[in-house]
């Protein structure tokens, strides 16, 4: 016998989850208990928002699902915005809530609101846990949230079913559905024809070819048969970007889609890998005509309308690459010489040889922060600076909020990927108001033994929207705020701080930072109006 705690806690460990993240109530304390006699480490944290990115940080190492807990009504309406950041950023998790049993609902409201439509909109399903049915729904839950496309499954166990005792489930479990390449067809055979005759091709990878671990493939077609290719910032080091045939990311900044744009419209074949254009601007939005030899894999049909291909093959990335390219000899005309020249304009924009402002933040924090560096960043302007210059030298590599954009996500999301994988650095990358979102997570990251270099880009401003309402006509409002001292926060919350505004002293708080044993904060100053120019 088990209790449905202790069968939720062991078909999540059997899942590979490790570290579930969260808030305490009443209502859930007998989950917490199921899980952690299980194995699966409950980390406290300061916000469900920052407890569900910590989730996609642990995912983005082990490959487990995402677990996030939080108690009825506040804890669950908290969550709202990270559950939201899954379903758009293909995020396998498994959202827990307590909730009251329905006797009790029928007269008591405090607190109490019906989790399931809230919901339903953002997730894949909305799942109600059952006397004598724990197994099989966790075990549902869990195929939901990691069939394609990945997402959020959310799970409310009632009180008094969470302590129930039942018999320990022997039942087989679902099999994931095997890989599927795209069948034999006229289309197929048209599609391998283009790029045996393509000389000018040019390929997107997207989050999906990720999650179809599509890497190999990916890269051969760059290596072998010299297409160059553009990833969406999501995908970005799914081939080591020091590559020469690697254009790196693209997504929101307006200067580099005048680079590249122009490379793909000139392109006499498209290929797109589980690329996805949820991640992009809306100027992405049929960006090749129609007379264009576009073909594409795809995980899921095209629901979207952001733009259309020649042949769409619906399957798994990884498996539909590899026929097409199988038997394929290089026909394309491209050089090194000649993506060298696109990589070195997009260099001219972000300016990372300057002497001191944001680019110079980013330059020398690859230059001294180890090749195995993971890497997360916020929204903003810091962010589209960071992801056309950040270089990633492998999958998954920089962690951001990609559909929705949140901000207060880079500090969590390191947090989490520093706990699922220690061995490994960590550098947070924020801007100024988005740390002041999540300030409360430093403690987290003390309390947690997570020492996560934190890079401030502090300019005293929402910079991305000033520069907006700067160019609309729009006069200043509520974009600018006063400094705070990040240093003396870190230090106060113990951790390192340090107040840096030049390379040199950059430099001495990284080397001291890798050092220690606890997390650091770098609050590095740059002026306002730092970014004009280069996003």
């Amino acid at each position: 016998m088990a209790t449905v705690s202790q069968t939720i806690g062991r078909r999540l460990h059997e899942a590979g989850c490790r570290h579930a993240f969260g808030i305490p109530g009443g209502e859930v304390l007998a989950v917490m208990q199921g899980i952690d006699e299980a194995g699966v480490k409950f980390t406290l944290v300061k916000h469900e928002n920052s407890g569900g990115f910590m989730a996609e940080g642990a995912f983005h190492r082990d490959g487990a699902p995402g677990v996030l807990i939080a108690t009825l009504g506040p804890g669950v309406a908290n969550a709202i915005n990270v559950v939201a950041n899954a379903w758009q950023d293909r995020v396998p998790m498994i959202f827990i809530t307590g909730c009251v049993d329905d006797t009790e609902a029928a007269t008591y409201t405090h607190q109490v609101f019906d989790h399931a439509p809230l919901m339903r909109p953002i997730t894949k399903a909305s799942l109600r846990m059952a006397p004598g049915a724990a197994a099989a729904l966790i075990d549902k839950a869990i195929a939901i949230a990691m069939d394609d496309p990945p997402g959020p499954v959310h799970i409310d166990v009632p009180i008094s079913v969470a302590t129930l005792e039942e018999p320990v489930a022997a039942g087989t479990r679902r099999t994931r559905p095997a890989p599927t390449a795209p069948a034999a067809s006229r289309a197929f055979d048209e599609a391998r024809q283009w790029l045996a005759q393509a000389r000018r091709p040019i390929m997107i990878a997207g989050v999906d070819a990720l999650y179809h671990h599509a890497e190999q493939e990916v890269f051969r077609l760059v290596e072998e048969l010299h297409i160059p290719l553009i990833t969406t910032y999501k995908a970005k080091g799914i081939v080591d970007e020091r590559h020469e045939f690697v254009l790196g990311g693209a997504g929101l900044s307006p200067l580099a889609d005048k680079v590249l744009m122009p490379t793909i419209q000139d392109a006499d074949l498209i290929l797109l890998a589980g690329y996805d254009p949820i991640e992009m601007r809306v100027n992405w939005r049929n960006v090749w005509g129609t007379d264009h030899k576009v073909v594409e894999f795809a995980a899921t049909r095209n629901t979207h309308y952001m733009h259309q291909a020649s042949h769409s093959f619906v399957g798994d990335i990884r498996e539909g690459l590899r026929s097409l390219r199988e038997g394929a000899r290089r026909s394309s005309t491209w050089t090194a010489g000649e993506t060298r020249k696109i990589t070195g304009q997009l260099a001219a924009i972000y300016r990372a040889d300057e002497e001191w402002g944001p680019g110079a933040i980013v330059d020398v924090a690859r230059r001294m922060l180890p090749d195995d560096t993971l890497a997360s960043v916020d929204s903003g302007a810091h962010r589209i600076l960071l992801s056309q210059t950040w270089k990633c030298y492998e999958p998954r590599g920089l962690m951001q909020s990609s559909g929705l954009c949140t901000m207060g996500c880079s500090l969590p999301l390191g947090i989490g990927a520093k706990l699922a994988d220690p061995s490994r650095p960590v550098a947070v990358f924020t801007g100024d108001a988005c740390l002041e979102m999540t300030l409360g997570e430093l403690a987290t990251a003390r309390d947690a033994a997570t020492p996560v270099i934190v890079f401030v880009f502090a300019d005293e401003s929402l910079s991305l929207i000033e520069i907006k309402q700067r160019g609309t006509g729009r006069p200043n409002l509520g974009v600018d705020f006063q400094s705070t001292d990040f240093a003396a926060i870190g230090r106060a919350m113990g951790g390192k701080g340090f107040d840096v505004s030049s390379r040199a002293e950059l430099e001495a708080a990284i080397a001291e930072a890798l050092a220690s044993p606890v997390f650091s904060v770098i609050s590095c100053r740059i002026s306002r109006k730092a970014y004009d120019g280069r996003i």
